[in-house]
């Protein structure tokens, strides 16, 4: 099937971490983290609906004001999770500048953010360029299966994870993945076009088969009569996690929020010769990042965020990597037994 969720890395696999995923035909865009963003064109940020933040290390937050910039002026909301005490974090970075002209714009610019906790709780808040972006609160509540946004086709889980703090780990995924048989449609000399999205949209819906789908001709045809210009599969599932220390309940965690993903985003921080560094640091080696992608059944395992100290090494990072994720040996099980167990929220 022809996938409709595409991830590209913002930057090299030594740079600010971050992901950008495209979805086809659909206007809006996910991102994940938003340290640099400078690879991504502003056209790129423009059709960003959902901001996702694992932390808010400089590294992983300092896009924001560019983002802001670019905004700031158009009739636009969007959606932003992150960990305990992100919203107080938004606050500040909007509050570092002077919002006394807003009355000269007609067009409101809204974040809408949300805070996972432990547990799965939610907090939530609304930032509104018309009121200055003084903070307005809004109702929390308790996630179901982790799932902290939807949107056309696709939601987003997430997982509370450990760092020097609260860090979340991200999956996307598509309900079902619904896609056009093109062979099907010459044979009946139907256009492509944007009628196909209803299409597709019914059968995701579950609807029946005398449900009406307007034709491009301008005709319409039962449900049951086109069903068969499609084809309906498992959808795709991306994970993204970063940041995180080496422990038996982040293990745990993060292969069950990427449980068969078709890509696991992992970050690989250190080499593998290299672990007492890394549990000083609380960061993942090579060796690590790759049992924990073979433990989640994961397809494919990318890695990112290596340490500037192995500038030049990327082959061998990614080789440390392969070997972990493709041997047949059992995980090893992390070193510092005595952390506190993190948990996919709920």
């Amino acid at each position: 099937m022809r996938p409709n969720l595409h991830p590209r890395l913002v930057n090299d696999r030594f740079g600010d971490p971050g992901l950008f995923v495209d979805m086809l035909h659909r206007r809006d865009a996910l991102l994940f983290d938003i340290g640099d963003v400078s690879p991504l064109s502003a056209r790129d940020l423009l059709r960003v609906g959902h901001l996702f933040i694992s932390h808010t290390h400089i590294d992983h937050f300092i896009g924001f004001d560019r983002l802001l910039r670019l905004v700031v002026g158009r009739e636009k909301r969007i959606e932003m999770v992150g960990p305990a005490g992100f919203a107080d974090r938004v606050h500040h970075k909007l509050q570092a500048y002077a919002w006394d002209l807003v009355d000269r714009y007609d067009l409101d610019l809204v974040f809408d953010i949300t805070e996972l906790h432990e547990g799965g709780a939610t907090a939530r808040a609304r930032f509104s360029f018309k009121a200055a972006f003084a903070r307005e609160e809004l109702a929390g509540g308790h996630t179901e299966g982790g799932v902290v946004a939807r949107g056309d086709g696709f939601e987003v889980r997430a997982a509370v994870l450990e760092h020097h703090g609260p860090c979340l780990g991200f999956a996307v995924v598509e309900p079902l993945h619904v896609n056009i048989w093109k062979n099907r449609m010459e044979e009946r000399r139907l256009a492509a076009g944007a009628w196909l999205q209803p299409l597709k949209q019914a059968v995701l819906d579950g609807r029946g088969d005398d449900w009406p789908i307007a034709l491009p001709d301008g005709g319409t045809a039962a449900l049951g009569e086109v069903r068969d210009l499609l084809s309906v599969g498992p959808g795709q599932k991306i994970a993204y996690v970063t940041d995180v220390a080496d422990t038996p309940g982040n293990r745990v965690a993060i292969a069950e929020l990427a449980r068969n993903a078709d890509t696991l985003f992992i970050e690989s921080c250190f080499a593998a010769a290299d672990a007492e560094q890394a549990r000083a640091r609380r960061h993942l080696t090579t060796a690590a990042a790759g049992e924990i992608a073979r433990a989640a059944g994961a397809r494919r395992v990318e890695p990112f965020h290596f340490s500037p100290r192995y500038e030049g090494e990327e082959e061998r990072m990614l080789g440390e990597v392969a070997q972990a994720f493709a041997s047949g040996r059992p995980a090893c099980p992390p070193p510092d037994e005595e952390n506190r167990p993190a948990r996919l929220s709920r």
